[in-house]
């Protein structure tokens, strides 16, 4: 089969470092499935992999967002047939679906919405686990939770999705930043209760709209810069949770108001194949139904065309520069 390698990551832009070649197809595990690839989209954890700022087991198939359709089943496979149309966001410990042919277990999997075309779906597994995750798992949100959040990177793939299932699942406010004007009007067609600019003073920018300080603050990036911010603007005994990989970050700042800290992977079901490891699948499901109940959209953005070397290094590169607004999507071989 087809596939984009980076067989040997190095620091740096993304230019000159990946290259088509042809590898058998992966070999299956009792609970896996085999899905031949249709759509992918690229997430920051694909540029971190690929510099070596994240250590893998895998060869250099990189790709952690997928929509394709099952060919095959392991022996063991209990809920999913060759033709289902499934989606996904892998497991950081094997090879990803920058390639032809892809072996998943069947427990972080699901069925895709029927409502979405490949790339509109492939846009939202991995953004959307995350975004969940960290909401209703870490921070333990349910439908009654009431007060705000702030969502710090409201424009990007998990604040985009962060803020649908919140309008979606709660009564909460929702609070996003966003610096342009582009994603600024995103995150309000997106249903975000407040927009403010991240390059400004938050709490002041909080104060001058009459905003109560919230009790969660989602960080989706660059945390290091807004941790004393996020110290000073949280209600006491808020909950205060990121997903970046800042070198270092000092949480003292946050103990006298006994704010608690949640960092959040959602690979890591998959990497320790947890005791609720089929959590992931079933998040997955109530996603698919939330979408064709019209509740969640997509968060696709840009389309690039096929899934080869020119068209990786330039979602890469996209994804790099910071200015990407919702997802990349690439499709077909």
């Amino acid at each position: 089969m087809k596939a984009i390698s980076c067989l040997s990551p190095t620091t740096g832009q993304a230019t000159d470092q990946f290259f088509e070649i042809e590898t058998p197809h992966p070999e299956l595990n009792t609970r896996d499935v085999l899905v031949k690839i249709s759509s992918i989209s690229v997430n920051p954890v694909d540029t971190k992999v690929r510099n070596g700022s994240i250590p893998t087991h895998s060869r250099g198939i990189l790709g952690w967002d997928a929509v394709g359709e099952v060919v095959e089943i392991g022996r063991e496979v209990e809920n999913f047939t060759a033709g289902d149309r499934v989606w996904y966001a892998g497991d950081l410990t094997r090879e990803g679906s920058n390639a032809e042919y892809q072996a998943v277990d069947e427990r972080i999997i699901s069925l895709v919405p029927k409502s979405l075309s490949n790339e509109e779906a492939a846009a939202l597994p991995l953004t959307a686990l995350t975004a969940w995750e960290m909401l209703f798992d870490r921070f333990g949100i349910t439908q009654q939770s009431s007060g705000s959040i702030l969502i710090i990177g409201g424009g990007g793939g998990v604040g985009s999705i962060a803020i649908q299932l919140l309008k979606a699942k709660t009564v909460m406010t929702v609070i996003a930043t966003a610096s342009r004007p582009e994603t600024q009007d995103w995150v309000k067609a997106l249903g975000a209760d407040y927009v403010i600019n991240h390059h400004l003073p938050l709490e002041e920018q909080l104060a001058q709209l009459g905003l109560a300080q919230p009790d969660y603050v989602f960080s989706t990036n660059a945390t290091e810069t807004y941790l004393q911010q996020i110290a000073d603007l949280i209600a006491p005994q808020g909950k205060f949770g990121l997903i970046d990989d800042p070198e270092s970050l000092n949480i003292m700042p946050l103990k006298p108001k006994s704010i608690s800290t949640h960092w959040e992977l959602m690979f890591t079901r998959s990497m320790f194949e947890t005791k609720d490891m089929a959590q992931q699948g079933e998040i997955l499901h109530q996603l698919a139904t939330l979408v064709e109940e019209g509740k969640v959209q997509t968060t696709m953005d840009t389309v690039l065309g096929p899934i080869n070397v020119e068209n990786l290094t330039q979602a890469h590169q996209l994804i790099e520069s910071g200015k990407a607004k919702g997802k990349v999507i690439l499709s077909g071989f």
